[in-house]
């Protein structure tokens, strides 16, 4: 570990290989829905000379500041409003099997963490901070820990219809987990004002029950949530400056790649295959287009594609819990990862060792922080044990 990153994990807590058990239960779904005291130095006449400070890298975003009541968001690195990227985010379960498509307002999350749950598919977390002219967001769906755990590291608010009780209850009524959740059983303090259903015909009931945001803003005041992000607040990237390019300042003898497939293009190892998803990179505008089931990933509101400017993946070792195919990931330590931005690919680690409330960071293979491209960012969850199946070109 370098010198740089021992600074930064001084006040470390081990968390790592946090992968929890319990007896088996069914999932429950709405049935239709240490200090050191320095010495003072003694006083002298003679001039002491000015501190000096080193100048932050003009490649990177600094400390932000207030221009114009624009601010630079903490997720994406873009100018926004400076009341939307200092109010903390929504983290939303999203189902992603294709019983349930198209999502509605999923092309609006900052981050998608993405990851496999029982039956080998996967389940989507949109992390919001962009929210406020939306009239909701879904379909939504239960909670898993892993995702909870992520979205403590964002400081969202965490929203779900349904949870794995026997996984997820204990963790979810704690007091540091602020949570929007719809009224079932294992909730203690439900938000039933922030959900709803909505009318599709031809859809199973599991997947009409949506977010509402006018309801989410109800709900957090009632239960008495801050919006504002705390004074320990970590973010989770560091981006490229306004008018820089990662694979250009920093990448440029990295490996080339514009075909990403998270599971690889055959079977479904590691929970990937039932859906083959894979990212395609456009040279033209700089974005990763997502695809699944053959064809692309929509967003309902405006049937356009969804886009990234970063694709991760960051490997976390995976357990199969109960004879109900629940599965345990563990997202606090260390792990292998790879990073996508700019069609470069920059292999490196994750790490998260200072607690629930701050996120993974990922470093490069000489240990420096990896520099992402400002904009949207997909991070797919990579059951490590069937890591030799990802693939890139």
């Amino acid at each position: 570990m370098t010198a740089k990153r021992k600074v930064f994990m001084a006040a470390a807590v081990l968390a790592a290989g946090m992968i929890l058990t319990g007896c088996g239960k069914e999932e429950q779904e709405p049935a239709s829905p240490e200090v050191v005291v320095e010495p003072i130095p003694e006083a002298t006449t003679e001039p002491t000379p000015e501190a000096t400070t080193e100048p932050e890298d003009p490649s990177v975003i600094g400390e932000r500041e207030s221009v114009d009541g624009k601010m630079q968001s903490y997720l994406t690195g873009e100018w926004k409003d400076e009341e939307v990227v200092s109010r903390r985010p929504i983290a939303v379960m999203i189902p992603n099997n294709s019983p349930a498509m198209p999502q509605y307002g999923i092309s609006r999350a900052s981050i998608i963490y993405e990851a496999p749950v029982e039956g080998r598919i996967t389940r989507l977390m949109g992390v919001f901070e962009d929210f406020d002219d939306l009239e909701r967001i879904g379909p939504v769906r239960s909670s898993r820990d892993y995702f909870v755990y992520v979205a403590m590291g964002y400081e969202a608010l965490y929203c779900n219809w349904g949870l794995a009780r026997p996984y997820v209850e204990e963790l979810i009524n704690r007091d540091t987990v602020q949570n929007i959740s719809a009224a079932v059983e294992g909730i203690n303090n439900p938000a039933h004002e922030a959900f709803d259903r909505v009318s599709r015909p031809g859809y199973a009931t599991e997947f009409t029950g949506y977010l509402f945001i006018d309801g989410v803003k109800e709900a957090a005041e009632r239960l008495g949530y801050e919006w504002e992000y705390d004074d320990a607040y970590v973010p989770p990237f560091t981006f490229a400056a306004e008018g820089k390019r990662a694979e250009e300042e920093f990448y440029k003898d990295a490996e080339d790649a514009t075909m990403v497939y998270p599971g690889g293009q055959s079977g479904n190892q590691g929970g990937y295959g039932a859906y083959n998803p894979y990212f395609e990179y456009n040279e033209e505008d700089h974005l990763y287009y997502r695809y699944q089931n053959g064809k692309q990933h929509i967003d309902e509101i405006d049937s356009k594609q969804l886009t990234v400017s970063n694709v991760v993946f960051q490997y976390c070792h995976g357990e199969v819990r109960d004879s109900h195919d629940y599965l345990a990931f563990g997202v606090h330590g260390e792990g292998d990862a790879i990073v996508f931005t700019g069609g470069k690919v920059i292999k490196g680690t994750w790490e998260r060792y200072d607690g629930d409330a701050t996120p993974a960071k990922f470093y490069d293979e000489n240990g420096e922080e990896i520099i992402f491209n400002q904009g949207k960012t997909w991070i797919c969850n990579i059951w490590k044990e069937y890591g030799e199946f990802v693939e890139y070109k």
